[in-house]
């Protein structure tokens, strides 16, 4: 299992499986955010952006994520990832830059799509495999990986730390 990186308010979260959705199309550009340096991460602001993670799942705000809520959330970030991906695709085609394609512009545009697949996050979340996923048991996942990193036990995660532990160069 792939473990992900998020650039969030500038720090880098660990998270599980990458959605399938994502896996099977090409990457988008990187942002701003996703290209700054790496800065130390508190426990604290972790927790919170790691808590902002779990709500985008969370469709119906209930503090668990069901199956149902996980492939939607795969779905609207493939939709997002799909219309970026369009743009830049439409910018690139539009070889006259006139706003449109043509016939032969429209010819080089090719649509990947993925199927959701709640199962590699389900597997790693479900601790207790009642097929949802609790906030504790996605707080125990996700807060092992920063434990882990955090090396000196000082409650955060240095960028050394990170380096050291394979997440950044």
């Amino acid at each position: 299992m792939r473990l992900i990186l998020v650039a969030a308010a500038g720090h880098i979260l660990l998270f599980g499986a990458v959605p399938a959705a994502s896996q099977t199309t090409s990457a988008p550009p990187r942002t701003a955010a996703q290209t700054r340096q790496p800065t130390p991460v508190p426990r604290a602001q972790f927790i919170a952006d790691m808590d902002a993670q779990f709500k985008t799942l969370d469709g119906n705000g209930d503090r668990v994520v069901l199956r149902a809520e996980i492939e939607t959330a795969q779905k609207r970030q493939a939709a997002a990832a799909s219309l970026q991906r369009n743009r830049m695709l439409f910018e690139q085609l539009d070889k006259d830059r006139n706003g449109q394609l043509s016939a032969a512009e429209f010819r080089a545009l090719a649509t990947i799509q993925g199927k959701p697949d709640a199962a590699p996050l389900l597997s790693r979340f479900d601790t207790n495999k009642d097929g949802k996923i609790e906030l504790v048991e996605y707080r125990a996942a996700t807060q092992a990986n920063f434990d882990r990193m955090d090396t000196d036990r000082d409650g955060i995660v240095s960028v050394a730390e990170m380096r050291a532990g394979g997440i950044i160069k």
